[in-house]
């Protein structure tokens, strides 16, 4: 029996992604990883884990222990608990929206560095976030483009009715921090862009609507101080609001957080 330690993990949230996560790492003993707890707003839904392994309150997660903690359930989440989770231990949040939020974002910060922990951003559908981050101070300007069937799109918090869309519409043209405000379960990766880039305020979201796509379109330019120019497109079959790829996506950086490398070839 091996007697190394693990890696222990805390997962906020049991839906597509957390259920998907937590069965990841109870089926892949290798890769180090134990789960420290699992919390979810319907706590009856976590009925079929072992015991002891459900949080029923949030504000308790530093009981646990928990080298590294994943948020799949909500933006609310990291405004609520983010900068109590800091304090004990790394951050993962997938809904990376909710750092759109200056307030939040610097209340997160501060927290980090207070506790000595890392928030990590997931690069979600991102291509070259690693290249977009290296030089981050010699982007001019970025624009992240998104194109999409209305269907894909949520549009609740928008204030606009899809029904309405009948050819290829704009429904956004603006800075990051404002769509992310009015669509915030599709932005994500834009959010992840910005942050990476020139800010929220300064990186330029557009939210194409078209209902003669079947696939979801992601596009980034970015246009640097010395003329050199980054520019990537991304075609992907959708399901839901998301791009088939999701699930693998976010495994791959909740792994990479917490240090899981497999044997053999490794990309750094």
């Amino acid at each position: 029996m091996s007697t190394a330690v693990k890696t222990r993990i805390g997962v906020a949230g049991y839906g597509f992604i957390g259920r998907h996560l937590c069965r990841s790492i109870q089926d892949n003993p290798a890769w180090g990883l134990e789960l420290a707890f699992v919390w979810n707003r319907d706590a009856g839904k976590l009925s079929a884990l072992p015991e002891g392994l459900a949080l029923p309150d949030l504000s308790r997660a530093a009981d646990r222990s928990a080298d590294l903690i994943v948020e799949c359930a909500h933006p609310q989440v990291t405004v609520e608990h983010g900068a109590a989770f800091l304090r004990a231990s790394d951050y993962l949040p997938l809904s990376v929206n909710a750092l759109a939020d200056a307030d939040v974002e610097a209340r997160l910060v501060a927290a980090a560095r207070a506790g000595g922990h890392r928030i990590l951003i997931p690069h979600g559908a991102l291509i070259g976030l690693d290249n977009l981050v290296e030089v981050r101070d010699m982007w001019e300007d970025v624009t992240i483009t998104f194109r999409k069937n209305p269907a894909n799109i949520d549009f609740s918090e928008s204030g606009i009715d899809p029904a309405g869309i009948e050819g290829e519409t704009v429904v956004y043209d603006g800075p990051v921090r404002g769509i992310a405000r009015l669509f915030p379960r599709n932005v994500n990766t834009m959010t992840t862009c910005a942050l990476a880039t020139v800010g929220l305020d300064l990186c330029r979201a557009v939210l194409v609507a078209d209902p003669a796509l079947d696939v979801a379109i992601a596009e980034v330019r970015a246009r640097g101080k010395d003329g050199s120019l980054h520019e990537s497109r991304k075609v992907q079959p959708v399901v839901g609001v998301s791009g088939t790829e999701m699930l693998a996506a976010q495994l791959s950086s909740v792994l990479r957080a917490a240090g899981v490398f497999q044997p053999g070839l490794n990309y750094v």
